[in-house]
């Protein structure tokens, strides 16, 4: 009983970051975009393609899941929390402007500058993704150009889009209490002082 009450009291002094809903749309949305990265590097590098080989069933592994890929995002947009995020993320005040001037160091509501930046490529790069994918997929309603320069941008924004994810994987590493923030939905609120001191509420930033 002691040892609960402690873990009680410990998940009670930490901030609510993130609802249900909001990891959840994270957590598919991560989990289709890796397969889509793995089942595209079993189909562009030799190594990987002959040591999984069925390349047809890779093929269509990598089609379904970039086609599925909106689908959390839209399922999400049920959530009132979900489209809160939403607006947060497309909206840029001075302290943004500032946060990226300074290179990451500033003042950040929920979301800071360099997470809105990454938000948006990301849904601009799924989509165009997803376009070249379909011309690519249907080939006979194109004409070869087309699904010329839809190969060429889809490959490029495919490597393009596996280093951004890379990085975003590496700056959460970095980062333990980011992580647990999305797996739990709360966070510590001296990292939330800290590293969005505009979105912690008055009454846990004066606790903090």
């Amino acid at each position: 009983m002691p040892l609960r009450s402690d873990v009680s009291a410990q998940l009670s002094h930490r901030v609510r970051r993130f609802t249900r809903a909001e990891r959840w749309v994270h957590r598919a949305t991560a989990t289709l975009m890796a397969v889509c990265v793995a089942s595209a590097a079993c189909l562009y590098l030799p190594q990987l393609a002959q040591l999984v080989g069925r390349r047809a069933l890779v093929v269509t592994i990598h089609e379904w899941s970039g086609l599925l890929l909106p689908a959390p995002f839209l399922l999400g947009l049920a959530s009132r929390a979900f489209r809160g995020d939403l607006r947060l993320l497309n909206r840029y005040g001075p302290h943004d402007w500032q946060w990226l001037r300074r290179r990451g160091r500033g003042r950040a509501g929920k979301f800071n500058a360099g997470q809105k930046l990454y938000a948006a490529w990301l849904a601009g790069a799924v989509l165009v993704m997803l376009g070249t994918g379909l011309l690519m997929w249907f080939t006979h309603l194109t004409p070869l150009v087309w699904r010329t320069s839809s190969t060429f941008v889809h490959d490029w924004l495919a490597l393009t889009l596996g280093v951004v994810i890379a990085g975003h994987v590496g700056m959460a590493v970095r980062d333990p209490e980011a992580r647990r923030g999305m797996r739990t939905g709360r966070v510590d609120p001296e990292w939330a002082a800290r590293e969005h001191e505009l979105w912690l509420p008055d009454s846990e930033r004066g606790a903090s």
